[in-house]
């Protein structure tokens, strides 16, 4: 079961080590052991405390899990001086327009850079996007009730962008069906400075870069990427942080989308203290490119089950995901995802005695592996997750593949492997662990255990254990399972 988390909204995933001292200690105060970060840059966190008791100051909400009604703003500040960005869009802009912000928006607002790959470009109800002419912005609009994302005619000024967003959030209760009839009752309500769109965005895909340990920055800097494979974050470890970045005098720590943090500007003659900091902490800071382009839902145990099975399988066959995205999530999310791949856990199977017997997943991907195109494809439907591995790697395979062609040759050979995903030859037996569901097939043995392939479940030895949550043989039981082509 899911837990019901708190979250505080850190306008644009930009604190400052004094505020994040404060929320940390507040948070100690009331036993709260660890916190997690959100898809929204935000802090979440649990607790059988009534809220009422913490007191949080400054420029920050706390959202109740039970009222919803606040969003958080997201923006790629976190980009600058590590990333390729827009020139004019230095970190000094960013800050400037979050200030503009008087309001929590109850809308989501996404004020992002395109050339960077960090923070997604579509995620928002409203989603600047920064143009090349300074300080304006073009503006997709995705309002909860609409189909599809819609583009403002009109780039909007950086110094406009708060106005506008209040004066949208305001009009949406009127119901809007179009972004024409909005733009009409924006200028006829609001005094702006647009500008005419005479080029359309250009949305490039960027490959997905590693983002954690520490790293150059300028010529006498680093910048520290942090990624906990739980997303639980040790309050003890954070405080120390907050320490070093004072005497480090680091203004600011950055809260990512991936459920991880990046602290920007540590000196060179700093940087073996935080290195120390780091292993007395025991924090390792190198994990596998396999492990950080994964997008999950926070708290969801089974996701990252499904994960780490996932990654150790792509791992013991030396798979190269770089530069992809992975993302799983439920078949009834409405969501807009983020990622080049996409893996829906579709509703469990039951027998006719009402026995849960198995789960099975749908894989999508975008079109051209780039999500900011917001158009995905399905690539296989209902297949079970020991077919998993094998349709990551094709994806992977063809994701490489597809480099440098042309979008009609991709499309012609991803339809072609798609089809063959469809056709189901017929059932074999195969053994599924009780508690997690996880298969044992002989066809691939098991790698992790060292159970070559061929090996009937019959002859494995009594000691076998599941590889994933390490029950024992007895747990296994006999299931039919259709067998579908991955070649």
């Amino acid at each position: 079961m899911e837990k019901d988390y708190y979250r505080l909204l850190i306008k644009g995933g930009v604190l400052s080590p004094g505020e994040l001292k404060m929320i940390l200690t507040t948070l100690m105060d009331q036993k709260v052991k660890h916190i997690s970060f959100g898809s929204r840059q935000d802090i979440l966190f649990t607790t059988d405390i009534p809220v009422k008791n913490f007191n949080f100051n400054g420029d920050i909400s706390c959202v109740d899990p039970m009222h919803k009604e606040e969003e958080n703003i997201v923006c790629s500040y976190l980009s600058t001086d590590i990333l390729t960005t827009t020139p004019w869009l230095t970190s000094d802009r960013y800050l400037y327009l979050l200030e503009q912000f008087k309001f929590h928006p109850k809308l989501k607002i996404n004020i992002v850079d395109p050339l960077q790959c960090l923070v997604p470009l579509f995620t928002g109800h409203l989603n600047f996007i920064a143009s090349n002419h300074e300080d304006y912005w073009y503006l997709y609009l995705q309002m909860p009730d609409w189909e599809s994302v819609q583009l403002y005619p009109a780039l909007i000024y950086s110094w406009d962008m708060a106005t506008i967003s209040k004066t949208i959030e305001d009009l949406v209760l009127e119901e809007l069906e179009s972004v024409d009839l909005l733009f009409e009752l924006i200028n006829d309500s609001t005094d702006t400075n647009n500008r005419t769109i005479n080029s359309p965005l250009n949305t490039s895909f960027h490959p997905f870069l590693y983002y954690e340990g520490m790293n150059k920055m300028g010529t006498n800097k680093y910048w520290l990427g942090l990624y906990w494979r739980n997303n639980n974050y040790d309050l003890p470890f954070l405080l120390a942080l907050c320490e070093l970045c004072a005497e480090s005098k680091i203004g600011k720590i950055c809260i990512t989308p991936w459920k991880s943090f990046i602290i920007k500007g540590i000196p060179a003659e700093a940087k073996l203290e935080w290195e120390k900091c780091l292993g007395k902490h025991g924090i390792n800071v190198r994990h596998s490119q396999l492990e950080l382009n994964w997008h999950l839902p926070v708290g969801d145990q089974k996701a990252l089950k499904l994960k780490n099975y996932l990654v150790s399988k792509l791992d013991s066959y030396d798979i190269s995901t770089y530069g992809l995205t992975i993302g799983i999530t439920r078949k009834h999310d409405k969501v807009f995802h983020f990622t080049s791949i996409v893996i829906q856990c579709n509703p469990p199977i039951y027998s006719q005695a009402n026995l849960k017997l198995r789960n099975t997943y749908s894989v999508r991907h975008a079109k051209d592996f780039n999500p900011n195109t917001r158009t995905y494809k399905t690539y296989a439907l209902h297949v079970d997750k020991i077919e998993l591995p094998g349709l990551l790697m094709e994806l992977s395979k063809a994701y490489f593949q597809q480099l440098g062609q042309t979008t009609e040759e991709t499309d012609k050979s991803l339809k072609d492997k798609s089809n063959k995903q469809t056709k189901p030859l017929k059932e074999k037996q195969v053994n599924q662990c009780s508690n997690c569901l996880t298969i044992y097939d002989q066809m691939y043995g098991d790698i992790q255990q060292d159970i070559p392939q061929n090996t009937p479940f019959e002859q494995l030895p009594e000691h076998y254990h599941c590889s994933l949550c390490e029950a024992p043989k007895s747990d296994f039981n006999p299931i039919n399972q259709a067998v579908t082509p991955i070649n």
